[in-house]
């Protein structure tokens, strides 16, 4: 399977391509909020989220983008005061970590150079002097930089100090396991535009029974980010606000196409799409941004720029010539990487139209 090529081939840490049966089920005619029928997508959706985390926590969807869910995460479970441990890996995980800092002044950071993950004993040992930490955030697959973090680990290392985990799985998700359950995870957030296959307008959270310990003392001001509210209307199937019923009846159609599958060989599927796009480096002597493995995403690839050609230059060149559209670094990265997306509705044939590209354009 591939993308059409008249197209533009999305090889972008988000938005990801989005298959045409999901395409089909969103361009309808919206059902009513309200109604039974939509109540019903609704709760096969969540049903479908569940089983692919392995979780039977609460799960509420959003709509909005990712960083809606993370304001989420944040607002209905720490309040002002309290100590926040935050795992800086890049980007992503500094505006987790941004959003904390506008609740409470005791936000910790442990900061991991570009390309690395935090060191387990490091975190042991900020639990270990800081007794107070109350929640740790955690980026599970951070794009900015392409480094997945062992979360079983660190999820671990947090129930040993009885610390909240706060995890952004948004880039992981659907690409990856995230066993909710069985890691004893506390609140998870996700995504729609990344593996699960969908454009952006959704967003995820699942909340395990200790995280509700946290709500129920929780004193921030909050109306759409309330999960109170969403957890009241969970019980007669429905929610609170008006939520995107398109893009739910999407979701739900993406879920069925990653069960149909199989969860286990959508995971494989990353992982060789990953191995793909990583043998790029040596083919076309591109040195990786990540070079331990153990710690790759299974998302996304960086490289750093070559001498022989500038980043914008490359970018423009796929775009302008080959109808590909790759990312730049950001922030302190801007111009000094680029980055591959290879998660959700992509497959090997992808990337080697990329290949294909690169060779032409590197010849």
């Amino acid at each position: 399977m591939t993308s059409n090529q008249n197209t533009p081939l999305l090889l972008i840490p988000g938005p990801t391509p989005v298959p045409d049966q999901v395409l089909k089920a969103i361009n309808t005619q919206p059902l009513p909020h309200r109604s039974a029928e939509f109540s019903a997508i609704l709760n096969d959706a969540i049903d479908n989220l569940k089983w692919l985390a392995e979780t039977q926590n609460d799960c509420f969807i959003f709509t909005g983008s990712g960083t809606l869910a993370m304001e989420a995460s944040i607002v209905n479970f720490i309040n002002p005061g309290d100590s926040v441990l935050a795992l800086n890996i890049g980007v992503f995980s500094e505006r987790l970590a941004q959003i904390a800092q506008g609740i409470t002044d005791n936000v910790i950071t442990l900061k991991a150079e570009s390309g690395c993950a935090i060191e387990l004993d490091q975190v042991e040992l900020a639990l270990s002097q800081n007794k107070n930490i109350k929640a740790v955030l955690i980026t599970h697959n951070e794009t900015s930089t392409a480094v997945m973090q062992n979360l079983p680990a660190l999820a671990k290392i947090c129930q040993k100090h009885n610390a909240l985990t706060i995890v952004d799985a948004i880039t992981s998700f659907a690409a990856s396991p995230v066993l909710i359950t069985e890691w004893g995870l506390d609140v998870v957030i996700t995504g729609s535009q990344k593996a699960l296959m969908l454009p952006p307008g959704l967003s995820i959270i699942f909340v395990s029974k200790r995280a509700w310990e946290y709500v129920g003392k929780n004193k921030n001001p909050k109306f759409y980010l309330d999960l109170n509210k969403y957890k009241k209307s969970m019980l007669n199937k429905t929610t609170p606000f008006t939520p995107n019923v398109s893009l739910i009846a999407g979701l739900n159609v993406a879920l069925k196409l990653i069960a149909e599958n199989g969860k286990e060989a959508t995971y494989d599927r990353h992982l060789k799409l990953r191995k793909l796009v990583r043998s790029l480096s040596q083919k076309y002597d591109f040195e990786l941004l990540v070079e331990d493995e153990s710690i790759a995403s299974p998302s996304v690839t960086a490289f750093k720029a070559a001498d022989r050609i500038t980043v914008s230059d490359l970018r423009s060149n796929l775009k302008n010539n080959h109808n590909i559209i790759i990312a730049d670094g950001q922030n302190d990265l801007k111009g000094k990487i680029f980055r591959v997306g290879h998660m959700g509705y992509m497959f090997e044939a992808d990337i080697l139209r990329l290949d294909k590209a690169l060779g032409q354009i590197l010849a």
